[in-house]
């Protein structure tokens, strides 16, 4: 196809702005991933209908069929998520989540407490944020929804922790991704002094959005701490509102039997810990397979940068749910109920998969409008070289914003700011790279166009606009103070002052809502006397 090309024009920014502000204003997901789709056919096919058409039709068909091959990455994310909701509703048969639900009440005193138990899931959910979003949420949530926290809450907490998590793991998706494009980048320009997993673990601290968003989570846990609208949702939920009741219920991954098995939590804790350790292995060994096809001897940071993720987890899923049949298969449930977990298991992700495949095709079509491109060539005005990771950052932020997509940005930003810092200053060669990693995390956590904020608001059963509303003004608190501390690394060129700058920022922040939280709470208090 000949596409019109938009790299150099502000035309490209149009679909991905349509689908934003619409998501924004009219809270509809599908409408609004579905206006930018059009929009951007259109515009690439030089508004000729038919062809546009036809441009559409090859990029939904390229979703599971691409180059004379399935797409075995999409393919195999989606066999995931079926398999991953055909094991929850296996164990929501067999009474494993209520049992589950009933330990955390019993172990959980109080909402901080339930809020705790959330957080932490992350260090069992840590290989993918998909992964986590997906099962974490329909887990915690009888939690969660018992001690009336709500489901924006829930929401944040559980986008809160995947990708910041990912993104400083070198054992997951996120950070074997990141590994291979770094390994690239000190390919390309003969940087031999270090390995890319070395110069990874080196960068986890000059991450500064993922390391003080975690932070924040810790901070919002600790004191209960509500900033805007999130405030409203919490005073709801106490009252018995979890999720805003006219806006309709949420498409949520919701999953119900009418009748429950007399299942422990060994139902639920086993096939959880099979899916976790096995995604770790089947991760290690796809990726020594890989190794071994090109003659090179096998180590566990190789393995892990050669890996293939996709596949780890449908084999993960896989031999989860063997070991969730097996132990169900001691507790004798009925044949009706044996029959009917997996359709509803299916039947629940469904509402999360078609919204995955409409953001998944408007990602095809913003880089198809070269729109990460456009924004990158911004970079050529020059600046001061005391400015270059504070402006990475920015950029990063808008192009993970606009396209919706942390890992697109990564394979765009990663080699433009490594060649960046190679030609101005090298010693920049860290901070730029991690500001890419800092605010293409950011971008994705605040756009409407994210699939990781879809499917975080899905796994919580949050409606998806109060997700991403609710959790805008803690993301762009600490946006703020990354952005502060990158501009001190590319002034003094110490990121000890650059760390300490964000830290200042952050502890004032944190501070000012806290005491801000307070008030508010003495006042409807005193109000409610």
């Amino acid at each position: 196809m000949n596409l019109v090309q938009y790299s150099d024009s502000l035309l490209s920014v149009v679909p991905a702005l349509l689908a934003v502000i619409l998501a924004i204003t009219t809270r509809r997901v599908l409408l609004s991933l579905g206006v930018g789709i059009v929009a951007g056919s259109i515009l690439l096919n030089n508004f000729n209908p038919l062809a546009a058409l036809q441009y559409l039709l090859h990029q939904i068909l390229g979703l599971v069929w691409a180059d004379g091959a399935i797409n075995t990455s999409n393919v195999n994310m989606l066999l995931f998520m079926l398999l991953l909701g055909g094991l929850i509703s296996l164990m929501t048969a067999t009474g494993a989540t209520k049992a589950f639900a009933e330990w955390g009440v019993r172990r959980c005193k109080d909402r901080r407490s339930a809020n705790i138990l959330t957080g932490m899931m992350v260090f069992a959910f840590f290989i993918d944020d998909f992964f986590h979003s997906l099962s974490v949420g329909p887990i915690c949530r009888p939690v969660t929804d018992r001690f009336q926290i709500s489901r924006a809450k829930l929401a944040y907490l559980l986008d809160s922790t995947a990708a910041p998590v990912c993104v400083i793991t070198p054992i997951s998706s996120w950070g074997a991704y990141i590994i291979a494009i770094l390994g690239g980048i000190l390919v390309t320009n003969d940087i031999t002094e270090t390995s890319p997993i070395s110069l990874f673990v080196q960068m986890i601290p000059m991450n500064l959005y993922a390391v003080f968003t975690l932070l924040m989570v810790l901070v919002v846990i600790t004191f209960q701490l509500d900033i805007g609208p999130m405030r409203k949702h919490e005073e709801r939920a106490r009252d018995g509102q979890l999720w805003d009741e006219s806006k309709g219920h949420p498409k949520g991954l919701e999953i119900t039997t009418e009748g429950e098995g007399n299942g422990t939590m060994i139902d639920m804790v086993l096939p959880i810990l099979t899916l976790t350790v096995s995604s770790v292995v089947f991760m290690i060994i796809s990726g020594a397979e890989v190794l071994a096809a090109k003659g090179l001897a096998f180590s566990l940071i190789g393995s892990i940068e050669h890996t293939d993720v996709g596949s780890s987890l449908v084999y993960a899923a896989l031999c989860s749910l063997v070991v969730s049949i097996v132990l169900a298969l001691r507790l004798k449930l009925p044949l009706k109920t044996w029959l009917t977990a997996a359709p509803q298991g299916v039947q629940a992700m469904m509402p999360a998969i078609i919204i995955l495949l409409f953001a998944w095709t408007i990602g095809t079509v913003v880089s198809d409008m070269e729109t990460g491109q456009y924004l990158a060539s911004l970079t050529k005005y020059g600046l001061p070289v005391e400015l270059l990771p504070a402006l990475v950052f920015l950029l990063s932020c808008g192009m993970s914003f606009a396209t919706g997509t942390s890992w697109g940005t990564f394979g765009i930003m990663l080699p433009l700011a490594g060649d960046m810092a190679i030609a101005s200053d090298v010693n920049l060669l860290m901070p730029m790279l991690s500001a890419v990693l800092a605010g293409s995390v950011f971008g994705d956590h605040s756009s409407p166009i994210s699939s990781t904020s879809i499917l975080s608001a899905t796994g919580a059963g949050s409606h998806h606009m109060d997700h991403v509303m609710t959790q805008l003004p803690y993301a762009l608190t600490v946006a703020f103070g990354a952005f502060l501390g990158y501009l001190v690394m590319g002034i003094t060129g110490s990121t000890i002052i650059g760390i300490a700058v964000s830290s200042v920022w952050f502890i004032g922040c944190c501070v000012y809502h806290v005491r801000q939280d307070k008030k508010q709470q003495l006042v409807v208090a005193t109000q409610t006397h």
